[in-house]
C-alpha cells in the first residue's frame, strides 16, 4: 500500500482543495483508507502534479486572506529552533535511509556467495544459475538506478520542514501548522474551535495533551502548570508550536454552551463607511484578553454615556482579537448617532458577549444556503468565512437587498464567487424596504423566493441560513417550512 498522507497533507501536496479529494473519494476515484490516501493511489489521480505551487490555489489564499480580514498573507519561515529540528530530524530518516540501502547491498553479497557454497554442495543444473545470476544483476541495476523522482516524495519533504501537521483526538480533525503560529492560532485559522480563555498564556484553559510528536514553547506563559502534568505532556496550546507532527488530546467547543460569558474593553481600530447608511466598526481587544465566540453570534456594545447596542459580529472567530460590526444610521438612535458622528479611533468601547444560537452546524456535510436581507449579510459573512476556513465544498449565498446601497459589500460575495470552486454568488433588489412590510410586498418577496427555489432544484437537500429584518425573516423562514424543510435545517436570526 505504501505511506498513507492525510487529506490535509495529500490536498497541499497536490495543490487541491480537501473537498475536491473528498469528492473523489466518494465517486471511487481515489480509495481512502480510514479517511486516510496512499501515496501511490494520489499519483495515480493525480499523475501530472508539479513541484510548483498551484498558482489557482495561492490566488485564492490571497483573496481569502484580504476579504476575510486577516494577517497579510505570507509565507513566514518557522523558528530557527523549529526549523533545525524538523531539518535534523530528515537527516536523521535520510541517514537511515542510506544504512538500509547499505545493509541490503551487504546483504546481496552474502546472497551471492551463499549461492556459490550451494552450488559446490549440491551442483545445480548451470543453465539455471546463470540464468539466476542474470536475474539478480538486472534486477540490482534496476533497483540502484536512480530513476524518475517522485514529485509528491520531495513536495512532502519541503512541506514537512515548513508545516507540521497535528491531529486532535478525541475528534479526530486535522490542521496544519504554519510559520511561527502557535497551536492555537494554527487551529483557528483552519476553523476549529479549541477550548481557550485569554490566548496569552494566563488562564490555563487551553491546556491539552501532546500524546506523540515534539513541541517548543514559543511564547512566555504565567500559567504553572504542574510538575506531574508536565510528566503527562501537558502544554499550553496558546504558548507553544509544533517541531514535528503532532497528535493531542484537547476540548472543544461542541456548541455556545462551551463559550463563556466574557466582559472586554476594547478599542477602535478604524472606522469605514461602507454606504451612506453603513459603517464598519473594527474593534480590536488587549492581547491578552481575546474574545471567544462562534461564526454567527453577537456581542453588546457600549459607546459614550451608556448607550448600547447588540450587534451581530460580523468577522470570522479565526482572528479573535479584531472584531468587525455593521452599524446601520438609524437617525434618532443614540447608539447610531454616536458611531457616525462622535465616536473615533482609540476609543474605549466595552463590550459584552458572546450571545445567540445563530451558528453553522459543522458535522452536517450537505449543501449550504445563505440568504442575506439588507444588513442581514453582516452575520452571513461571519458564517460564510467560518465555513471556507473549514473547506465547505458547495455555497451558495443569496442577497436580496431593500435598495443597491444595502449591497453594501458586495465586492467581498462577487470575489469570493470569483475565485473559489462551489461557492455561487446571487443578488436580488427588491424594490422596497424590506422593512417596511404589506400583504402586496409579501407577494413580490414569495414570488422571488419562488423564482431562486426554481433555480437551485437541490436546495431541499442543503441546510438554509437566513439573517435579516425579523418579519422577512420569518416570512422566509416559513416559506421553506412550508415546503417540507425540517426545523433542524432551516436557520433565521433577525437582526
Amino acid at each position: 500500500m505504501g505511506e498513507l498522507l492525510s487529506l490535509t497533507r495529500a490536498a497541499r501536496l497536490v495543490g487541491a482543495p480537501r473537498t475536491e479529494l473528498q469528492k473523489r473519494i466518494q465517486l471511487g476515484e481515489l480509495l481512502s483508507h480510514d479517511g486516510m490516501v496512499a501515496v501511490s493511489d494520489l499519483l495515480a489521480c493525480y499523475p501530472n502534479v508539479q513541484m510548483e505551487d498551484n498558482v489557482e490555489l495561492l490566488r485564492v489564499a490571497q483573496i481569502k486572506e484580504r476579504a476575510f480580514g486577516k494577517r497579510v498573507f505570507e509565507r513566514a519561515l518557522p523558528d530557527a529552533e523549529v526549523l533545525a529540528a524538523r531539518i535534523t530530524e530528515l537527516s536523521r530518516s535520510l541517514a537511515q535511509s542510506q544504512s538500509q540501502v547499505g545493509r541490503f547491498s551487504a546483504m546481496l553479497g552474502k546472497f551471492w556467495d551463499k549461492l556459490g557454497e550451494l552450488d559446490q554442495v549440491q551442483p545445480m543444473p548451470s543453465a539455471a544459475i546463470a540464468d539466476l545470476k542474470t536475474w539478480l544483476v538486472q534486477e540490482v541495476e534496476a533497483a540502484m538506478e536512480p530513476g524518475s523522482s517522485n514529485p509528491l516524495a520531495i513536495k512532502d519533504g519541503c512541506l514537512r520542514v515548513m508545516t507540521a501537521q497535528v491531529t486532535l483526538l478525541p475528534s479526530k480533525q486535522d490542521f496544519l501548522v504554519e510559520g511561527q503560529d502557535t497551536l492555537l492560532e494554527a487551529a483557528m485559522r483552519a476553523g476549529i474551535s479549541l477550548n481557550y480563555g485569554c490566548s496569552g498564556g494566563n488562564c490555563g484553559l487551553c491546556k491539552a495533551k501532546v500524546l506523540t510528536g515534539e513541541v517548543k514553547k514559543t511564547r512566555h506563559h504565567d500559567y504553572v502548570i504542574s510538575e506531574r502534568d508536565k510528566q503527562s505532556g501537558y502544554v499550553l496550546l496558546c504558548s507553544n508550536t509544533a517541531v514535528s507532527d503532532l497528535t493531542i488530546e484537547a476540548v472543544e467547543a461542541g456548541g455556545v454552551q462551551d463559550i463563556p460569558f466574557q466582559q472586554i474593553a476594547t478599542k477602535v481600530k478604524s472606522l469605514e463607511s461602507l454606504s451612506d447608511e453603513m459603517m464598519a466598526l473594527h474593534l480590536q481587544t488587549p492581547r491578552s484578553q481575546r474574545l471567544r465566540f462562534l461564526a454567527g453570534q453577537r456581542a453588546m456594545l457600549r459607546v459614550g454615556l451608556s448607550f448600547t447596542a447588540t450587534l451581530p459580529i460580523a468577522s470570522c472567530p479565526c482572528d479573535d482579537r479584531n472584531l468587525i460590526f455593521h452599524v446601520r444610521r438609524q437617525p434618532g438612535n443614540l447608539f447610531s448617532d454616536y458611531v457616525f458622528d462622535r465616536l473615533h479611533a482609540n476609543a474605549v468601547v466595552e463590550l459584552e458577549g458572546p450571545q445567540g444560537e445563530f451558528i453553522l452546524h459543522e458535522k452536517s456535510s450537505r449543501p449550504l444556503y445563505f440568504i442575506a436581507l439588507d444588513d442581514g449579510f453582516a452575520p452571513i459573512r461571519s458564517l460564510i468565512e467560518h465555513a471556507l476556513s473549514r473547506e465547505v465544498a458547495s455555497i451558495q449565498l443569496w442577497w436580496v437587498a431593500s435598495g443597491l446601497a444595502q449591497l453594501y459589500q458586495r465586492n467581498v460575495a462577487r470575489a469570493w464567487a470569483d475565485a473559489l470552486d462551489g461557492f455561487s454568488y446571487t443578488e436580488t433588489i427588491a424594490g422596497f424596504d424590506l422593512r417596511a412590510w404589506s400583504l402586496k410586498r409579501e407577494d413580490t418577496l414569495l414570488k422571488m423566493m419562488g423564482d431562486f427555489v426554481a433555480e437551485h432544484a437541490d436546495i431541499a437537500d442543503g441546510d438554509i441560513y437566513i439573517a435579516g429584518p425579523e418579519i422577512v425573516v420569518r416570512r422566509v423562514e416559513r416559506f421553506f417550512r412550508e415546503r417540507g424543510m425540517p426545523k433542524t435545517r432551516v436557520f433565521a436570526e433577525p437582526v
